[in-house]
């Protein structure tokens, strides 16, 4: 049950989100442009095991490399990121973290870079992104290595 009203406040969360970041330039259906540069991938794959700070794996399936390496599978909410790099290109991963709604508004997933047009943000976290930018560039560059 606690899992359900985690899920729905996320849903909740996301229905106030309506922009990206203004330095961010959307083309398409992606963000060409890298938000920071020298992006690790050992860095993202490590975040994504930790679940820190984004806890991809609440509602993806973790990639079949880590889920080897003992890492809990835990959500089937959202695509699996086992093939994520064949999937969707850099620009596009970099979309889905800074702002999915902007690809599907009923989506679940927040937005982890975007901070402003946000509502009911506790104190502490008001104005901060949930992710870095050096973090989102070091998610997708080990995204786009599971081919």
């Amino acid at each position: 049950m606690h899992g359900l009203v985690f899920i729905v406040l996320l849903a909740l969360a996301n229905l106030v989100l309506a922009q990206a970041p203004a330095a961010v330039r959307i083309e398409g259906d992606g963000i060409p442009q890298a938000l920071a540069a020298g992006a690790d991938a050992a860095r993202g794959r490590a975040m994504l095991a930790a679940r820190e700070p984004a806890n991809c794996i609440l509602c993806h399936g973790a990639p079949a490399e880590l889920r080897a390496a003992g890492v809990r599978f835990s959500g089937d909410l959202a695509p699996t990121l086992d093939g994520a790099g064949a999937r969707w290109s850099a620009a596009q991963l970099r979309l889905r973290l800074v702002d999915s709604a902007r690809l599907n508004p009923q989506t679940i997933m927040p937005a982890y870079f975007r901070t402003e047009g946000l509502v009911e943000v506790a104190g502490p976290w008001r104005g901060k992104p949930i992710m870095s930018a050096q973090d989102i560039e070091d998610l997708i560059a080990y995204l786009s290595t599971l081919k």
